[in-house]
């Protein structure tokens, strides 16, 4: 018995050192190695400093808006609803977020709404939506900043980030990249912008 302690102490120990040291170290090392040196990738915009992983929260009708987050995309509290499809409070909160929805993009169809608009991500702060998720909104946003439905339409096409080596995961829009690309656009054009 004795024997089988000391074997517990020595395996505790190296694995303190192991994982409790050299592993924070090489993932440290590596991450000196990225261009934000592990501080994570921001995008700056009118003198304010976003985190480019982080989802904003955008309900004003002039912006695309962002996937519903259970966390109110407080990155220090990450996480979703856990509220399956047949909880009756958690589906009365997606038909209000559909009711809201279709209230703000009149013309759209029930149907045409992506689901991801309705349901908070896993995380609560996914910062990406899909193509279909942007495509459901140019006519809300082109009508609110009084610019032409095409130029909006154009907007989404530059924004549009492909999968990983064009095989892994959908084509998505980064939502503050292209909100903030609309305000750009706005200016230019004398059209409604954020002050």
């Amino acid at each position: 018995m004795k024997n089988s302690i000391w074997i517990a102490i020595r395996l505790t120990l190296v694995s303190l050192v192991l994982f409790g040291v050299l592993y924070p170290l090489a993932i440290w090392a590596i991450a000196q190695a990225a261009p934000s040196q592990g501080r994570g990738e921001r995008i700056e915009a009118d003198g304010r400093s976003y985190y480019y992983h982080i989802g904003q929260s955008f309900t004003d009708t002039k912006y695309f808006q962002s996937r519903p987050s259970a966390v109110n995309y407080n990155a220090s509290g990450s996480g979703a609803s856990n509220k399956g499809p047949s909880n009756e409070d958690y589906l009365k909160e997606v038909e209000q977020r559909i009711d809201r929805f279709m209230e703000q993009n009149p013309g759209i169809k029930r149907s045409q709404v992506p689901a991801e608009l309705l349901t908070a991500s896993g995380s609560g702060l996914d910062p990406h939506i899909s193509v279909a998720s942007a495509n459901v909104q140019v006519a809300r946003v082109a009508r609110a900043r009084g610019i032409s439905e095409a130029a909006v339409v154009d907007l989404i096409n530059q924004h549009i980030e492909k999968p990983l080596w064009n095989l892994f995961g959908p084509a998505k829009i980064h939502l503050l990249s292209l909100n903030i690309a609309l305000d750009k656009i706005s200016k230019q054009t004398g059209g409604n912008h954020a002050d």
